[in-house]
């Protein structure tokens, strides 16, 4: 009979099977992200995952495989990826990896691999994580483009913050590249303040996402695995009490059959594991315990130092190990405890003494010669060994030194979790600031500056908190400033009051030139203009432009000047706003700083928004986009610049686009404050449809409910328009009068001319609903709407069209709106025209307007617009019959009325017809594939035509795309 450790035949898990690979099947039409495969341990997890994986590569995948590393309670930073990234440039080659990557881009992969070479000197560390996430995407969807990824990463449950929250990012985006990822977790781990549950939590909303739970073998795929082990049939006896004693969990039939045949059974699962270590030579259970401390797997060489054993001495006394299966041989020299459980029953063998001299010994010849880990490696290991160790000075002085590691691959979190040891390591080591080379407030700001990269807010307060605690502004204000700075930076991202005080305090703590002072007024000074104190903001601007021009700093320089235009932008200069926006692009293109050319280009589509110029924001969007792509900054900043996209697509009437970009944007993780205006521009939307719900979970999550007037003054213009908008939609309008009411009897009105003046014809909306209910309020109402605008700021064609609406002159402002080309306000102007013109008895008046405004409203699916002008119609007895197929007949040539297509539509149908396939359309328009596909299966029957070819000849026969 032949006895083997591990049967050689796959048993059961055939359904398990068939979901991977229906998975795999999706993710090759780009519709499928993630497949989540949780189990006990021992299960046969790997054994799936690995079985998967090898019909996946002779089915033409490119399979890459990387795992979590236990270490202490906190994982190895990135580990899966580093993993992954080394066998891709062990099968290839680093420049061929590059190769696949922006000009550049591959020297932040540097963090993670030396074969890149020296990483990037780029010390932005608010966005330098979104960037390295930015990058694997890309470099995935690279891979994907020569053929079909998947992307195995194991033991999830042990996976750093930095590797769980790359995962999310992942799952969330790989959505138009035929990319799988497999990860496996332990579910019997995951306690319930366990950090991989709320991840999968988020993972599991998202669409693609599949939950896969192993289960355990029933007792027919246990006497399968047996006779696999065994080489004959077994027993039914011993079939039954292996079955009963091991619960189905195949790792526990490979034990228990390891037992003998005596029919002896261990008592516990302790005992079960650790049986086939113990019947092992003393000499092999020594190497295999020194071998524990070491983790999961360990390098042959790191294993002989620590041990003291010569090379064959070593492989003497692990060879029975190895023939039993208890250790496998693992590539690059190395070994691998056949399953964690193994490893940790070892470990577990460990004297308490003999614990922290083993872990102690790893950190010493780590120490001593750092080759003996992979590349990156060896001050975590270090430090954790120390810390198992329970060696105080050395755990403290190890922990410093791998946070500062940390903090280069921008694994953030785990350099938080560092430097908390320190902290908590500092007064146990009496002169542990002479030991790491600093005060013990440095480490405070270090750990605060992490945890606000990371978005802890409340973290980072505790850290700054705890250092200004120990610092005294007389003697060191440049230090308290700074953390002033990052205080106010926590209120603004957290939407609490007070960061203009913590400005104005550390202003006044460094009066001199200096680099502190040019920190604390830049942000001051963009703080005054956002709270609408232009006068004084700009001021401050520009002292803080001289001190970065003293000091040749022409990045800080570049900066400063976008924060000037932001106070012309305010102030109504609009093309003063532009022109200063493009000096600092020139400046930012010659630095060749993404940072600040994506600053600009963002700003200046915002200009172009409010200088009527919408289609060339739409356009320039688009291509700052693509740059934050190439850059590896989208999350970070090409969020910002698709919210100004949807702006302007709002503002063009193309709302399903505005929505997808939103949509899109809100995947990537935004910071609250871009989520509240992606936010914003959606509830506009949601709003002019008669979506009630939709806005009001809008309303209630941007604030605007609480009614409370914000710090910032376009905030609360913002959200106060919306709710004005809100309670005319429910047909409140005297609940929208007393919101207008507090809007003007102490406003933080933005004198933003875009902003303030839509405010006010919003006012002006809720003035004359209300109008015939309460007159004597209404008219308090109009004069003070009137003394404000006398101060408000003008500037622009959008501007002045909002002033017409405010003022009345609604034919005016309908002839500006359809000049700029924005079709929801211009049917509204007309609709409220008509209604001038219906009051007056002007009849035929009434009707031109109607019948120009309701193709419009219609066109839009404004539902509540549509509805009130069929009312007003109704009233006066006029017919709307044939306006929208007039409309839909000037559009689209010989198009039914039904047929007509979306904007959208015609975008993708002008691409099918220059040849473009449904991926390629996907990237130009930043949209899925799947969505690309459901446009071409809608644009076919509207055409009257079944193939792509035929619908590019209709749109030519139609004129449709000139």
């Amino acid at each position: 009979m032949t006895r083997r450790a591990v049967s050689p035949v796959f048993v059961g898990r055939d359904a398990e099977l068939e979901t991977l690979d229906e998975a795999f099947g999706q993710a090759r039409k780009q519709a499928a992200a993630a497949v989540l495969v949780g189990g006990e341990a021992g299960v046969g997890k790997t054994r799936l995952t690995s079985r998967f994986a090898e019909r996946a590569n002779q089915d033409g995948a490119h399979v890459l495989i990387g795992g979590c590393v236990e270490l202490s309670t906190e994982g190895l930073a990135y580990a899966p990826f580093t993993a992954a990234l080394r066998q891709l440039v062990r099968e290839t080659s680093a420049v061929q990896v590059a190769a696949l990557l922006p000009e550049g881009a591959a020297r932040e992969l540097a963090r993670l691999l030396p074969e890149f070479g020296e990483p990037s000197g780029d010390g932005e560390t608010e966005s330098a994580r979104a960037r390295l996430f930015e990058l694997i995407l890309a470099l995935l969807e690279r891979l994907a483009e020569r053929r079909p990824v998947v992307l195995v990463i194991e033991d999830i449950h042990w996976a750093d913050r930095s590797s769980r929250d790359l995962i999310a990012f992942l799952s969330r985006n790989l959505r138009t590249a035929p990319v799988l990822m497999v990860m496996t977790y332990r579910s019997d781990e995951l306690h319930r303040t366990h950090p991989l549950r709320p991840v999968l939590a988020e993972l599991s909303r998202v669409d693609g996402v599949i939950r896969l739970d192993l289960p355990r073998f029933t007792q027919e795929e246990v006497a399968a695995q047996m006779a696999g082990i065994l080489g004959v049939t077994p027993e039914f006896a011993r079939v039954d009490k292996v079955f009963e004693r091991s619960g189905g969990i195949p790792l526990f039939v490979e034990a228990l059959l390891d037992c003998g045949n005596d029919g002896s059974f261990p008592e516990s699962l302790h005992d079960l594991i650790i049986g086939s270590v113990e019947r092992l030579p003393e000499e092999t259970q020594r190497a295999l315990r020194t071998a524990a401390a070491g983790g999961v797997r360990v390098g042959h060489d790191l294993l002989a130092a620590v041990s003291g054993l010569s090379d064959v001495d070593l492989e003497d006394a692990l060879r029975p190990a190895i023939a039993t299966n208890v250790l496998q041989v693992a590539d690059g020299r190395a070994y691998a405890f056949r399953h964690a459980l193994i490893r940790e029953a070892v470990h577990d063998e460990l004297l308490p003494g003999e614990h922290a001299r083993m872990h102690a010994r790893y950190a010493e010849e780590i120490d001593r010669d750092r080759t003996l880990v992979p590349p990156g490696r060896a001050a975590i290991e270090i430090a954790h060994h120390w810390h198992s160790a329970r060696n105080d000075l050395w755990a403290l002085i190890s922990a410093w030194e791998a946070a500062e590691k940390a903090v280069h691959a921008y694994a953030y979190t785990e350099q938080i979790q560092l430097l908390e040891r320190v902290l908590t390591l500092w007064n146990k080591v009496p002169d542990a600031a002479e030991r790491i080379g600093v005060d013990h407030v440095t480490v405070l700001e270090r750990a605060s500056e992490a945890a606000y990269v990371t978005d802890e807010m409340d973290r980072s307060m505790k850290f700054v908190k705890g250092a200004l605690a120990e610092l005294d502004e007389t003697t060191s204000p440049e230090r308290v400033a700074a953390l002033m700075v990052r205080m106010a930076n926590i209120k603004v991202q957290k939407g609490k009051p007070g960061a203009l005080d913590d400005l104005r305090h550390a202003e006044r703590l460094v009066p001199t030139p200096s680099d502190t002072r040019a920190l604390v007024l830049g942000r001051l000074g963009t703080l005054l203009m956002v709270a609408d104190h232009v006068i004084e903001g700009t001021a401050v601007t520009q002292e803080a432009l001289r001190i970065a021009r003293e000091r040749g700093d022409e990045c800080q320089e570049a900066d400063l000047l976008i924060n000037l235009a932001l106070g012309h932008s305010i102030s109504g200069d609009l093309e003063r706003t532009f022109s200063t926006n493009e000096r600092a692009l020139a400046i930012g293109t010659r630095l060749k700083s993404a940072r600040v050319v994506l600053r600009a280009l963002a700003n200046n589509v915002d200009s172009l928004d409010n200088l009527g110029r919408s289609e060339e924001a739409v356009a320039l969007a688009i291509e700052g986009e693509k740059l934050a792509r190439e850059y590896g900054r989208y999350r970070h900043q090409g969020v910002f610049i698709a919210n100004n996209r949807a702006e302007a697509l709002e503002s063009l009437g193309r709302w399903d686009e505005a929505i997808e970009v939103v949509q899109r944007a809100m995947s990537m993780g935004p910071s609250l404050r871009n989520r509240w205006h992606l936010l914003r521009v959606r509830g506009d939307i949601a709003i002019a449809r008669g979506e009630e719900d939709v806005a009001q979970d809008i309303l209630a999550e941007v604030g605007a409910f609480a009614r409370q007037p914000e710090e910032w003054a376009q905030e609360w213009t913002s959200n106060t328009r919306l709710l004005l908008a809100w309670h005319l939609l429910r047909g409140e309008p005297l609940k929208s009068l007393e919101v207008a009411e507090g809007a003007l009897t102490n406003p933080p009105l933005s004198k933003k001319a875009m902003l303030g003046w839509r405010l006010l014809a919003a006012i002006r909306m809720a003035c004359d609903a209300a109008a015939s209910i309460e007159p004597d309020r209404v008219a308090t109402l109009r004069a003070r709407g009137d003394a404000l605008a006398v101060d408000m700021y003008g500037g622009g064609p959008v501007s002045e069209a909002f002033r017409l609406v405010y003022e009345g002159d609604f034919d005016a402002a309908a002839e500006r709106w359809k000049a700029l080309g924005r079709p929801y306000v211009h049917s509204k102007a007309l609709l409220h025209a008509a209604t001038s013109a219906a009051a007056s008895g002007d009849r035929d008046g009434v009707a031109v307007r109607l019948r120009e405004a309701y193709p419009l409203a219609v066109d839009l699916r404004a539902v509540p617009l549509a509805t009130q002008i069929e009312t007003l119609a109704r009233r006066v007895g006029i017919a709307l019959s044939g306006s929208v197929r007039h409309s839909h007949s000037v559009r689209h040539g010989a198009l039914d009325e039904h047929a007509a297509l979306t904007p959208r539509e015609l975008e993708v149908l002008r691409l099918v017809a220059a040849g473009l396939s449904n991926r390629d359309i996907a990237g130009e328009l930043f949209i899925s594939a799947k969505t690309v596909s459901v446009h071409v299966s809608n644009i076919l029957p509207k055409l009257g035509v079944s193939t792509r070819g035929e619908a590019a000849a209709a749109a030519h026969r139609l004129a449709l795309l000139g």
